[in-house]
């Protein structure tokens, strides 16, 4: 996969803010302020403007960024990286922002590509959403670390971080000294609070309260259908521990509209609050739209007492709608990719996007350059203007081994999945290869699809199957699954669509 990557991609949505209780137990009228699949985010401010950055997983580019001015509107930025660092092999999770003078930070997890073991790796720039150089590794310690926190104690850097994941005891929040520059540790790890109930602990925020030092964690299973992610706390005299749990863990537990609370770190404003960017799951949408991004208000109901989480009143959300002619000469930022498995080379002219690239030799699916579904129920469409023997058009993507999608190849319009890294043809029927093929994918909320196409002033047409087609199998562990443009073919062929449209309802 060496080939590069013609454009890069920015996703806009239309967001909100969230309704939290304290305790969080019965959510009412609870919103994302950043829909979507939008896991462990982390928040900074640059005087009025706040940028937000979460997990991207296997998607590529890494690391989306989110720029806002008050916390409850959100725009995509842009992205960390637009290549992969070269020691990394995949799951890019849980950054975290740091700021050192006039430097940004971005301390992150990945999966080493020598020995696919994740690790903490680091990457500096002069701005916040861009132009960030990578360092490499900076803490490879055990099986796993993951997790990054960075702390300024009265001077001395602290980064924080999980280990122990992996191994046969229980899991512990771990600290070490981190040099003034903030590349290298400094003397041994020492611990700072241990699972020893085994439920789970990590995703640590640390804020400083009067003489105490305050530790947010989550616990718990953080990702899937059977997830039980929650947010508790502990206190200290010192930033190094020991640590007292509080007794009415947890702070955020999730219920009503959203579930599997977890995994933040805490913004000040410039009034002096402070708030609680953390993800969840939808109860409606579940891990069709992923850990989409909340927002809680931190408040101190006591003097030297525990903290909680403050609702706050959010507004229905308006549907998220893209509707895409090419006309631009670069392609939208929105665009993601699992770059595992391929490599899509994009080009935009004339009202056309072009799509093409080199794919893995088992991969059965192709290249589908994807966007993050914000709802379980969605429309997709798309016109595929030429005709010829490689299968193009739209596809609903969880991995190389698990899609479903609708196409053109030669004189036919297929319906297909793969599913356990085979490929199905479920439905054809016999088009016109002197007109363009418009297609629409619809995701329903039962968890079934539906395919359709046209040519001319037809009306569409439903491509049938024997039985309904469910995707109950296409979200991965960690990430939900993603629907857009797909392509299936050789190097030197390519497809040419016309229009992109995605509806959710």
């Amino acid at each position: 996969m060496t080939k590069p990557v013609a454009t890069l991609f920015l996703f806009c949505l239309t967001l909100q803010c969230i309704v939290f209780f304290t305790p969080l137990q019965a959510q009412q009228r609870v919103k994302p302020v950043i829909a979507g699949d939008f896991a462990d985010p982390s928040i900074i401010r640059v005087g009025s403007t706040y940028y937000a950055v979460g997990t991207s997983s296997e998607w590529a580019p890494h690391f989306p960024v989110y720029i806002s001015t008050d916390l409850k509107n959100w725009k995509h930025q842009g992205y960390i990286f637009n290549k992969a660092p070269e020691w990394t092999a995949g799951s890019f999770w849980a950054p975290e922002y740091y700021k050192i003078g006039n430097t940004y930070y971005l301390y992150y997890t990945a999966r080493r590509k020598k020995d696919s073991v994740s690790y903490i790796g680091v990457a500096t720039s002069r701005y916040p959403d861009k132009g960030f150089v990578d360092h490499g590794v900076i803490v490879d310690f055990g099986k796993e670390a993951i997790d990054a926190f960075v702390y300024n104690d009265m001077g001395q850097l602290y980064i924080t971080f999980k280990a122990y994941g992996l191994d046969n005891r229980p899991i512990e929040l771990l600290g070490s000294k981190l040099s003034k520059d903030g590349l290298k540790l400094e003397g041994s790890p020492f611990s700072l609070m241990k699972d020893e109930p085994r439920m789970g602990m990590e995703g640590q925020s640390i804020l400083k309260k009067g003489d105490l030092y305050y530790l947010f964690y989550s616990a718990g299973n953080c990702c899937g259908a059977t997830c039980s992610y929650n947010v508790r706390v502990a206190r200290s005299k010192k930033f190094t521990g020991p640590y007292e749990n509080f007794t009415g863990n947890p702070l955020l537990q999730g219920g009503g509209d959203f579930t599997c609370t977890g995994h933040g770190t805490f913004v000040n404003t410039a009034g002096g609050k402070y708030y609680y960017l953390h993800h969840a799951y939808s109860n409606k949408n579940g891990v069709f739209t992923g850990r989409q991004g909340m927002l809680a208000e931190l408040v101190w109901p006591n003097n030297n007492g525990w903290p909680a989480f403050k609702e706050t009143e959010t507004a229905p959300a308006a549907p998220a709608a893209i509707n895409d002619l090419f006309n631009n000469k670069l392609a939208a930022k929105y665009w993601q990719w699992d770059f595992r498995n391929a490599m899509p080379v994009v080009q935009q002219r004339n009202g056309s996007l072009f799509l093409s690239g080199t794919a893995r030799a088992d991969n059965q699916t192709g290249i589908v350059l994807t966007v993050r579904p914000v709802s379980d129920s969605f429309d997709i469409t798309t016109t595929v203007v030429n005709h010829n023997n490689v299968l193009k058009g739209l596809a609903f993507y969880g991995d190389a081994n698990a899609a479903v999608g609708v196409g053109t190849i030669g004189g036919k319009v297929v319906f297909w999945e793969v599913r356990s890294n085979k490929r199905n043809i479920l439905a054809e029927a016999a088009i016109s290869s002197t007109l363009p093929v418009q297609l629409k994918l619809t995701m329903k909320p039962d968890a079934t699809t539906l395919v359709y196409y046209r040519q001319g002033k037809e009306q569409w047409k439903l491509l049938p199957t024997a039985q309904p087609v469910s995707v109950q199998f296409l979200p991965q562990w960690d990430r939900s699954p993603r629907a857009g443009l797909h392509f299936k073919g050789g190097p030197t062929e390519q497809a040419q669509f016309s229009e992109f449209s995605f509806k959710s309802y």
